[in-house]
């Protein structure tokens, strides 16, 4: 018997939000019935402010999974898309007071789900997010490296075991283990090898360059703006916004919850980020 809290159970019994919006402005469609879950989110979007409007799902799954829904729904409506953007699985599990390790894969599936709406909303390419656009892992259960990858990192997931609890890659037939195991360490190894503290000038300029072309300047683009760095003054990064993100009202929650977190999390060291 698993160990939920009240308020996981009481999401499970009463769940909030139920059903599919009709002419959704955005749907995300995540997980698969043959495999065990799935989870289906409709959003209803103001086209002027980008808030979400209204929130439904439906999902197949265990009582984690229904109450994990229901839960996101309840926090994405009201806010815009960029905040709803920065919700991760971890935002999920703590709003309903913790979930059994066993269990974290259902507040994953929610997340993704998630992100798979707002691209939707944001491209228009279609309802469902493609699987085959990223390299399938587990077969088993559909899990792609993407998946893998940020859940690692959101949660800092260390082991082939904590890994299956959190995406459920590697529970199926195991065939996939080694292949997790060389994505954790190549991972971990990675992190390590960026220390600021050591590295000269060049080399900052570098790893900063690189982690805005490839990790933060795709996430702005999708809103017509993007990043460049101004200068490094010792462990100090300058940069500024270009484009839409410019003049953005929202450009100083962008700048401190995506690129000031995304540089100080695959940074080692101390190291401080202005905005000029």
């Amino acid at each position: 018997m698993w160990n939920y809290t009240e308020k996981m159970m009481e999401y499970f019994r009463n769940p909030k939000n139920v059903g599919e919006i009709e002419n959704p402005d955005a749907v995300g469609e995540v997980g698969s019935v043959v495999c065990g879950d799935a989870l289906k989110l409709t959003l209803k979007i103001d086209p002027n402010t980008h808030v979400i409007l209204d929130a439904k799902f439906k999902t197949f799954g265990c009582a984690s999974a229904i109450a994990s829904s229901s839960v996101l729904t309840e926090m994405i409506i009201g806010k815009t898309i960029e905040e709803a953007s920065k919700i991760t699985n971890q935002d999920i599990v703590n709003y309903l007071g913790g979930l059994p390790e066993q269990k974290m894969h259902c507040s994953v599936m929610g997340m993704e789900a998630l992100e798979a709406a707002l691209e939707n909303y944001r491209t228009k390419k279609g309802v469902k997010k493609i699987v085959g656009e990223d390299r399938i892992i587990c077969k088993c259960f559909n899990v792609t490296e993407k998946t893998i990858l940020k859940t690692v990192e959101l949660n800092n997931l260390k082991t082939v075991e904590e890994v299956t609890h959190f995406t459920k890659a590697g529970g199926g037939c195991g065939k996939c283990r080694g292949e997790i195991e060389k994505i954790l360490k190549d991972f971990w190894s990675g992190r390590e090898k960026i220390d600021f503290n050591s590295m000269t000038v060049v080399e900052k300029v570098k790893i900063v360059e690189k982690i805005l072309n490839e990790e933060i300047n795709p996430k702005l683009k999708s809103d017509g703006g993007f990043m460049e760095l101004v200068d490094i003054e010792g462990n100090t990064v300058k940069v500024k916004f270009l484009g839409s993100c410019r003049n953005c009202p929202s450009s100083a929650i962008t700048f401190k919850e995506v690129v000031e977190k995304e540089l100080k999390n695959k940074i080692r060291g101390e190291i401080s980020v202005e905005l000029v």
